[in-house]
């Protein structure tokens, strides 16, 4: 049996006071694709381990190599192939930095050498610690010039292939299938022997062929973005061409071109060091982390803290580059996210 309406409790029913309330305001903190990414990026350990890495050796590649009072080309005979000796470490044997050899010599008292060399001294006595960090500055400086250049070709190439298509595509294309069908060690290899060694010619052999990757990186995403309807809204409201490239499609292409940067820098790295290895970098008394190891090697049986230090260096570099490109992939393309 219903009750009367006036039975009800009126204070119930009593409208709710909404006039403070929005239903389009939005409560959350907006943010930018830049800020979205960053925190992306943040929850990913691994990569900022990384990216402390790569911190660091970049600050000891600046300022290592002016910690102590010795130059990269300080040479001295008295005091050559010395373990390393590290103040307070010495006193901890097991660590290897006492000054003694595989044979538990003690190198420093037999020579007579009071300083102290904290990654110990080459075959020359050139001091291994102000080497090491002066190669890893030539070494980065190389490889970052390298890549820098590889983006500003690759992406202006890929971009007008794929912008314009059809017969400007197909000819810009067979033109990179030429290039990829050199192999680029050859290519390297002879224009190093034509020209003077040195940086510059190492960074030229490089780019000859490394831009072509990442054209066609550009490309591809190029090509999926170009019919995209804010293109075609662009477009409409008479956007010219120019500006629906650097506006639009570059600008929403930078996620694929920094993580391949990031790869890039590393193999550019990887290839310094094996041209200076095989003498075909650059030449003495210019230091490199190539020429370091190819120092250290000959001797790495009787003194292996030659190749050790050097190796363990380059190791941190090409493992950070590649955490830091896998951590920029995932936070700037979350669907790539493995």
């Amino acid at each position: 049996m219903s009750l009367p309406i006036n039975s009800y409790n009126k204070e119930v029913f009593e409208p709710a006071d909404d006039t403070n309330l929005n239903p389009e305001k939005i409560t959350t903190k907006s943010l930018t694709s830049l800020q979205d990414s960053w925190i992306r990026f943040r929850q990913n350990k691994v990569a900022l381990v990384g990216l402390i890495i790569i911190i660091f050796l970049i600050f000891m590649a600046i300022f290592g190599p002016y910690m102590n009072k010795w130059g990269f080309d300080d040479q001295q005979l008295t005091r050559a192939k010395l373990p390393p000796k590290v103040p307070f470490l010495e006193n901890i044997p097991w660590l290897g930095f006492n000054g003694h050899d595989i044979q538990g010599v003690d190198q420093y008292a037999k020579k007579g050498v009071t300083d102290y060399f904290w990654f110990g001294t080459d075959e020359l006595g050139r001091d291994l610690w102000t080497r090491i960090w002066e190669g890893t500055r030539i070494s980065l400086f190389i490889a970052v010039l390298a890549a820098c250049i590889d983006v500003i070709i690759g992406v202006a190439y890929g971009a007008i292939s794929a912008f314009y298509g059809g017969k400007v595509d197909n000819v810009m294309q067979r033109i990179c299938e030429v290039l990829v069908g050199i192999p680029s060690l050859i290519i390297v290899i002879l224009l190093i022997l034509v020209l003077k060694p040195g940086i510059l010619t190492i960074v030229l052999a490089m780019v000859m062929t490394g831009w072509v990757g990442m054209s066609r990186i550009v490309r591809g995403q190029i090509l999926k973005l170009r019919d995209q309807e804010y293109v075609l809204a662009a477009r409409t409201l008479g956007a010219k061409d120019k500006r629906l490239m650097f506006r639009h499609l570059i600008p929403n292409s930078m996620g694929p071109i920094i993580v391949t940067s990031m790869f890039t820098i590393p193999g550019a790295i990887f290839t310094e060091a094996f041209l200076s290895f095989i003498g075909l970098g650059l030449q003495p008394p210019t230091a490199s982390l190539g020429t370091i190891i190819n120092d250290g090697y000959k001797l790495m049986r009787i003194y292996p803290h030659m190749l050790i230090m050097s190796s363990v260096v380059i190791s941190l570099i090409m493992i950070s580059f590649n955490m830091l490109g896998d951590g920029l992939r995932d936070a700037l393309d979350p669907k790539m996210r493995r």
